[in-house]
């Protein structure tokens, strides 16, 4: 009982606390509009980044990360990360070394103010409309083609489920293949005891772990290279799970 009161008052406080950083870096966000991609990324990168080592502490959240020298400078990456709860967003893309861009749901972009700096770090998607899909498939090989990172959750949506890993989607894989960008598998650990995604306002502080794996090049067909990440991942995933 006390901890469900707790952490639904800790909920409020860091709603309190991202509103008010989130007004703060609103008007630095919106002068990146000025610049055409990639300069866009590269400005809006590091005010998104600095929001996000300020905020998270702020709310008892802080992260460990581990293979960072996984990734090669000079060389961009496709990077494939799980997906449990609504945290795994802002710590993938702040926590990437370097300009990168996410997958996105369309529906989280019309919210007032915080759909304005959403769309600058997104590609968008409506997942109901196959132009959409198609429309961001294209998208996502123009982010490699100007060199910044790109991060998809190949499971889809959030796992809900008990296992490691849901079932993944082929996108991502079918992208890597296209582009010939290798796959850099990444695992986020801790999130869902931060920020459950079984309950309705409720988060904790706490320790995230987000591990880097060592990159895969796309030199098989795309199905094969799926079951490849995914059993990786997997691997990864239950052998250094502390829950």
């Amino acid at each position: 009982m006390l901890k469900n009161i707790f952490a639904r008052v800790w909920a409020l406080w860091s709603a309190i606390w991202f509103v008010i950083t989130m007004l703060i870096v609103f008007i630095p966000f919106c002068c990146c509009f000025f610049w055409q991609e990639p300069k866009r990324s590269h400005y809006s990168y590091p005010i998104f980044r600095l929001w996000m080592q300020v905020y998270l502490p702020l709310i008892g959240v802080f992260v460990k990360i581990k293979g960072k020298e996984n990734f090669r400078k000079g060389e961009n990456y496709i990077v494939v990360c799980n997906h449990n709860t609504l945290m795994d967003v802002p710590v993938s893309s702040t926590k990437i070394p370097g300009p990168n861009k996410t997958i996105a749901k369309i529906e989280m972009s019309r919210i007032p103010i915080f759909g304005t700096l959403y769309k600058l770090g997104s590609v968008l998607v409506d997942r109901n409309d196959k132009d959409s899909r198609r429309n961001s498939f294209n998208q996502m090989k123009t982010v490699l083609d100007m060199g910044l990172h790109m991060c998809i959750y190949p499971e889809g949506t959030r796992n809900k489920s008990k296992e490691p890993l849901k079932e993944f989607h082929s996108g991502a894989f079918k992208l890597a293949v296209d582009t010939n960008k290798k796959i850099l598998p990444a695992v986020l650990f801790g999130t869902n005891k931060v920020f459950p995604n079984n309950k309705t306002f409720y988060l904790l502080p706490g320790i995230i772990e987000f591990h880097f794996l060592p990159a895969v090049a796309p030199d098989k067909n795309a199905e094969i290279l799926k079951q490849e990440i995914f059993e990786i991942m997997q691997k990864h995933y239950v052998e250094n799970n502390k829950a």
